[in-house]
């Protein structure tokens, strides 16, 4: 969708951060200033943000005095964060913005997160501070998966103060049912992180049971995919960016300490509906299309037979006809 002006560094961060480091990737609208100055005190880490400005003068000019006013109010904001601008007439380009916010950040890992997910323990310093998951994190094939969770009553989630900072707090609250899997009536967006698992171990573990509909929070190395751009709106979008990241060889592994919380608000429920339609219908012809491309690409670079297709071979031979088109693909190159 053009066309579009994107400014990086509208403004950039005085700390230039280690290579070696997180940096927490995420977009943001005017309405989510507030929650986005609470995740840059919390975090004070490295954030790469990408902001859309309606091209429109009238609210343009009052949402840059907006944003130069969050800027300098935050000391941690003008230390950490860098703020990189998409101004043009298109509402929710999420993938496009992401890809934005991705290409930006300097640092070799990044964290793709919804603004409105509030970090209750301090899983940056963990990572780092872990030579076997820094490790994993360097041989390019590990993404680490950190739980979200939401309240019950929604209006417990409201004040991202009171929410527990420790597991043993967490398992509390979920143990007398204030405390649920984040959209536990839709268990495909965040059940492959096998909650049941996580309340019961301190030791990291895999995911076992992917499936396509998965969109958790993760770290990722930075040099990875990039989110199809394709997908305008809601619905799809993220599961479409971890679904290529997975089949290209990357595996999940959830963190059995951290988690995050969901601060709750309001959705645009007319919006999501339509866009979800659409999307649904994108992301069917998409999994298809990465499928072929994928297998295409290892069988051509001579990866098929090695461990980086094995996530591709698990979820792709359910295509009907995929497995007698790769035979007779591979059959006529050889």
């Amino acid at each position: 969708m053009q066309p579009s002006h994107v400014i990086p560094y509208y403004f950039r961060a005085d700390d230039p951060p280690e290579e070696e480091d997180i940096t927490i990737t995420t977009l943001i609208t005017s309405d989510r200033f507030l929650v986005f100055d609470q995740l840059v005190t919390n975090y004070q880490g490295p954030i790469s943000v990408t902001i859309h400005v309606s091209d429109n003068e009238e609210t343009r000019d009052e949402l840059l005095k907006s944003l130069n006013d969050l800027y300098n109010s935050n000391p941690y904001m003008k230390k950490y964060v860098d703020v990189h601008l998409v101004v043009d007439r298109f509402e929710r380009q999420f993938n496009m913005w992401r890809n934005v916010a991705k290409f930006f950040a300097r640092t070799n890992y990044v964290m793709m997160l919804d603004v409105d997910f509030h970090p209750c323990t301090n899983f940056r310093q963990k990572i780092l501070r872990s030579p076997r998951i820094m490790k994993m994190l360097r041989t390019g094939n590990t993404a680490l998966v950190i739980p979200a969770f939401e309240y019950a009553n929604l209006k417990e989630g409201l004040n991202s103060s009171t929410f527990p900072t420790t597991k043993k707090d967490a398992l509390k609250l979920i143990d007398s049912k204030r405390l649920t899997m984040f959209h536990a009536s839709w268990k495909p967006g965040h059940g492959s992180s096998n909650y049941d698992a996580w309340h019961r171990t301190n030791v990291l573990y895999k995911v076992t049971q992917y499936q396509y509909q998965y969109e958790p929070y993760v770290i990722f190395p930075k040099n990875s995919i990039w989110c199809d751009e394709r997908f305008v709106g809601y619905g799809a979008n993220k599961a479409a960016c971890l679904f290529e990241l997975y089949l290209s060889g990357v595996s999940y592994w959830v963190l059995p300490e951290d988690f995050l919380i969901h601060q709750t608000h309001e959705y645009l429920e007319s919006a999501r509906k339509h866009e979800r339609l659409f999307n649904r219908k994108l992301y069917d012809q998409f999994r298809e299309e990465l499928c072929f491309r994928y297998a295409r690409n290892f069988i051509l670079n001579d990866e098929w037979d090695t461990p980086k297709s094995r996530n591709l071979k698990e979820v792709c031979h359910k295509i009907r006809g995929f497995t007698e088109a790769i035979n007779f693909f591979r059959e006529s190159i050889s």
